[in-house]
């Protein structure tokens, strides 16, 4: 009776079935979770793009413009992520090369220098904005002939409850960018010589 037993295979599938099918189904929701993302992120992609030419317009240096424009890429990522959180930045430099170069504004350090804009020093306020820019930029979207960097964040719950169990944040996040000169309808501004400002104190 124990070699009948031993040798009975009933139920050999389930077993199987039983010890597979976590793995496979992981791998199944893994895949499609993945897929979900590259998605989103093409569709950020171009939904980005298209927002940076409509910024560059004339028509479209008003604020309540580029609300819209804005409120565009989100719905458009909406319909694939319906709780995905937008945010958006747009700073602008006088050139490509100040762009890309992203250089922080002259601090006039104490000894040690910690390349901050802090402990009641002052900085060169190259774009007369009042404040320390760190990557020597202005908030917004400038004006004629000016380089603007567009740059929009995603952040959206995952399709499905597996990411702890194959070590995944709960949230995806993805970030595009774009960098394009606004038309040139008008003469450019200057920003003038630098002031030296104090910095804020911490």
């Amino acid at each position: 009776m124990t070699t009948k037993f031993s040798s009975n295979e009933d139920g050999v599938s389930i077993l199987e079935f039983a010890l597979i099918a976590p793995v496979v189904m992981a791998m199944m929701l893994g895949t499609l979770d993945i897929g979900h993302s590259l998605f989103v992120r093409a569709t950020l992609d171009g939904a980005v793009q298209d927002a940076a030419r409509s910024s560059s317009l004339e028509g479209a240096t008003s604020e309540t413009q580029q609300d819209l424009i804005d409120e565009r890429v989100a719905s458009t990522i909406r319909e694939l992520a319906p709780d995905a959180k937008v945010t958006v930045s747009r700073r602008y430099y006088k050139t490509f090369s100040t762009a890309a170069l992203a250089r922080a504004e002259e601090v006039i350090e104490q000894s040690p220098g910690n390349l901050k804009c802090d402990r009641g020093e002052s900085f060169m306020d190259a774009n007369g904005n009042g404040v320390w820019d760190a990557d020597g930029g202005s908030d917004g979207q400038g004006g004629a002939r000016d380089i603007v960097i567009i740059t929009f964040k995603v952040s959206y719950p995952r399709l499905f409850p597996m990411a702890a169990l194959l070590g995944w944040s709960a949230n995806v996040e993805m970030q595009s960018e774009s960098i394009l000169a606004n038309q040139p309808y008008g003469d450019q501004t200057g920003f003038g010589k630098p002031v030296q400002v104090n910095c804020p104190s911490v």
